[in-house]
């Protein structure tokens, strides 16, 4: 798995989980609480879909520490041994 299919993978199910927005318009830039208005339930649902996605456990502290949708794009490529 690439880093750029994890990318677009992460971005897809986030535009799901907030609305059915375009994947395109999920950037690494964008942060989760700021700019798509996450919050902790949100974040409970994202890390349980990133798992399903990916067959990768996420921790709380893994989860919380990543502010922006290009931190969390990140800490899948590791988690999933992806190209960094």
């Amino acid at each position: 798995m690439t880093q750029q299919s994890i990318e677009a993978r992460v971005a897809k199910i986030l535009a799901d989980q907030f609305g059915k927005l375009d994947p395109a318009t999920v950037t690494p830039e964008l942060n989760l609480r700021d700019d798509m208005r996450a919050d902790s339930l949100d974040g409970v649902e994202i890390a349980l879909a990133l798992e399903e996605e990916f067959d990768v456990q996420i921790s709380d502290d893994e989860c919380e520490a990543c502010t922006t949708v290009g931190e969390l794009q990140q800490l899948l490529v590791k988690l999933t041994g992806g190209a960094a």
